[in-house]
């Protein structure tokens, strides 16, 4: 049996330890109630509405999710940048969301004879970045990367948890390539966004072609709009995936495919985009020097994988109900000692396992009886109990989150087979 087939085999099984969360908490998987419960994220009144602060707990979920998406772009041939969370305002014109997004834009800030403002968004600043230098058709396609803040001035009434905010992490990135190579760049990035979600446990709920709709604020350009739809409907074509076409929620400059998710409550929401861009390149005058020698104008790729940190993390949450896969969890291994006279060597199992990169806590005595503290631990992947004949073979009995207990194993092939795990990603618990 692979670990595809493993993986679908204790899919339901992975989620027992949420199950029992859900039902001993008597409520649904609400991220809001999770996230506080759980030590993840809060918010402060003097912070302001709709700027989450992020607990340590919370902050080990983002920081491995951001780590596995730079690595699954550098694998994928992305290099990754840093730009500036403010911009002149004249930036913004010349992109055109002055004009046809600043109802969601925070004001500008005068700087002497100059206003700035808070970045709605980093395709800006990529194509500057992209203008920068000259660049040949050999060096195409060129696919930068950002994990970068942005801002946005959402109504009070629309914030909540971490799904509306106006302090957002975005994962972005922009590919500029030619005509060619656009299709091809698209469906890559298509690619890339369901490898992630199998990683993550996430189920797209369908596959949206965003198009204009009457009466919204879109770039006036018909001819632009007929290319990039056919270019976006080939993409889809090629990736063999249903999709639904729907006016009304293309971006200002171009259309694009949303992946849709759902929550527990059956809402649905965007996590994941692609677009194919005619717009920006123009308006910043972005080219490469093709074959001929002469000026060619590029086609600007944008994509997303997970979207906003904020808002993943959020889908995670319900989906799992806390019970992150292995790689993902704030505690991959708990150690729990039976009584005092194991706490030596509980202590270190935990010090051999966070050598070995996990993330391993000791849960003594002092926390109470085992059973209590046995169910305290009910959503961290892994439990070693040591008792008086583990403690002296060097060995850890082994509890896994889903109820299964493959019995006692030695404490080093403990921590090797947890590693083995983390690194594979997936969602499975056990090979």
């Amino acid at each position: 049996m692979n670990d595809q087939d493993r993986d679908a085999e204790h899919h339901d099984a992975e989620h027992h330890g949420a199950e029992q969360y859900d039902a001993e908490h008597g409520h649904g998987r609400d991220h809001r109630r999770l996230g506080r419960e759980l030590g993840l994220f809060d918010t402060d009144p003097l912070m302001g509405a709709g700027l989450p602060y992020w607990l340590p707990d919370g902050a080990v979920v983002r920081h491995a999710l951001e780590e596995y998406v730079r690595q699954a772009e550098r694998a994928a041939g992305y290099r990754h940048v840093y730009s500036p969370v403010l911009g002149k305002r004249e930036l913004y014109e010349i992109s055109g969301h002055w004009d046809h997004y600043s109802e969601d834009m925070f004001p500008p800030m005068e700087l002497g004879a100059e206003e700035v403002v808070l970045r709605p968004s980093l395709c800006p600043h990529h194509a500057l970045i992209y203008r920068s230098r000259s660049h040949s058709y050999r060096e195409l396609p060129l696919r930068i990367a950002e994990l970068g803040g942005m801002y946005r001035s959402e109504p009070s009434g629309v914030l909540g948890g971490l799904t509306r905010v106006r302090a957002i992490q975005l994962n972005d990135a922009h590919i500029f390539c030619t005509l060619e190579q656009a299709v091809e760049e698209a469906r890559a990035a298509l690619e890339l966004i369901g490898r992630a979600y199998a990683d993550l446990g996430i189920r797209p709920a369908r596959y949206r072609l965003s198009l204009p709709g009457e009466g919204g604020k879109y770039v006036a350009d018909p001819e632009l709009w007929r290319r990039a739809t056919d270019l976006l409907r080939e993409v889809l074509r090629q990736a063999g995936v249903a999709y639904e076409a729907v006016e009304g929620e293309a971006a200002f400059y171009g259309p694009k495919i949303d992946v849709q998710i759902t929550d527990r409550a059956g809402r649905e929401s965007t996590l994941s985009t692609v677009q194919i861009d005619f717009h920006q390149p123009e308006r910043f005058d972005l080219h490469y020097i093709g074959a001929d020698g002469a000026k060619h104008r590029p086609v600007m790729v944008h994509r997303s994988v997970i979207g906003s940190v904020e808002r993943a993390v959020a889908h995670l949450l319900e989906e799992h109900g806390g019970a992150f896969p292995v790689w993902l969890a704030p505690v991959q291994l708990a150690v729990l000692p039976v009584s005092e006279a194991q706490e030596e060597q509980a202590a270190d199992l935990v010090r051999r396992a966070v050598a070995a990169g996990l993330r391993a806590e000791l849960a003594g005595p002092d926390r109470g009886s085992l059973g209590a503290r046995v169910r305290a631990a009910r959503l961290v992947p892994y439990q070693a109990v040591i008792g008086e004949r583990e403690a002296q073979g060097d060995l850890a009995a082994v509890r896994l989150r889903d109820g299964r207990r493959p019995g006692a194993l030695p404490a080093d092939e403990l921590v090797r087979r947890i590693g083995e795990r983390a690194a594979a990603r997936g969602t499975g618990l056990w090979v």
